[in-house]
């Protein structure tokens, strides 16, 4: 039996009218490993996403409501919009043997031992609620969502891919490099007009869904408006969907609930 620890936080998230519990849970997933990842559960929830977030995506999370890096990464910093929504939410860490460099950089994100920490993760939601599991990735963290998507046993629901990698880059894999014609399921994928990260350029949607050739469904959303206040890559600007994110969670919300 996989031993779990659950330390569980309480949080008291403004403008929703229930308190919610942000619980840190800590799996054992591969010999030595653990997968971390905060959980928060609605009282009624309708289905649950798991956010992947970009970047090196060693979120390093210490408890219910604390990390030491990814703060602002869109997804980590709209979860509560989520929770809001009915969500289950289970924001993922890297795992205990990718904390420290390279991260999850170089390949992890494509990795068999990358779909076995998730499918745990996926297994434990699935023990809460009897919902739907939707994979949400952002930016790098398009790559891992797409990964689970094809390989999991877990058998998620559907998918969404927000600023996606399209352009390949020394640090990991194009999601056009993935085998998209072995997805299935739903899929929501989601540019900014004015993403000025050249690794997600907002016309790479449409080559997503042009691979995606026996997903169930298929949407592209493009927003614009919001504000740019960082480096064109990061998570405040354009690409992180700055000062759009309610609208951005609104649409995903949605198209999850539509599907």
């Amino acid at each position: 039996m996989k031993l779990i620890k659950i330390v569980a936080s309480i949080l008291l998230l403004t403008n929703i009218t229930t308190t919610y519990a942000n619980e840190f849970v800590s799996l054992d997933t591969r010999k030595d490993v653990k997968q971390n990842f905060i959980f928060m559960k609605p009282d009624k929830p309708i289905a649950s996403v798991i956010l992947f977030a970009g970047g090196k995506g060693a979120l390093d999370i210490t408890s219910g409501s604390s990390m030491s890096w990814g703060r602002r990464n869109f997804l980590v910093r709209t979860r509560d919009l989520f929770l809001d929504k009915g969500f289950i939410v289970a924001v993922v860490d890297a795992p205990s043997d990718h904390q420290e460099k390279p991260w999850m950089f170089f390949g992890f994100r494509d990795s068999d031992e990358h779909v076995t920490d998730i499918d745990h993760v996926i297994a434990y939601i699935k023990k809460q609620a009897n919902v739907p599991v939707w994979l949400v990735g952002t930016s790098r963290g398009t790559e891992s969502a797409v990964t689970i998507a094809i390989e999991s046993k877990q058998k998620p629901y559907g998918l969404v891919l927000t600023s996606s990698m399209t352009e390949e880059n020394n640090r990991g894999s194009a999601v056009t490099e993935s085998d998209l014609g072995k997805i299935t399921m739903p899929t929501l994928i989601t540019a900014h007009e004015y993403d000025g990260c050249k690794h997600t350029p907002p016309e790479g949607a449409e080559e997503i869904k042009e691979m995606l050739t026996k997903a169930k469904k298929v949407e592209i959303k493009i927003f614009s408006g919001g504000d740019e206040t960082g480096k064109p890559c990061k998570a405040m600007s354009h690409h992180g969907y700055l000062d759009i994110e309610e609208k951005v969670v609104d649409h995903i919300a949605k198209f999850i609930k539509s599907n």
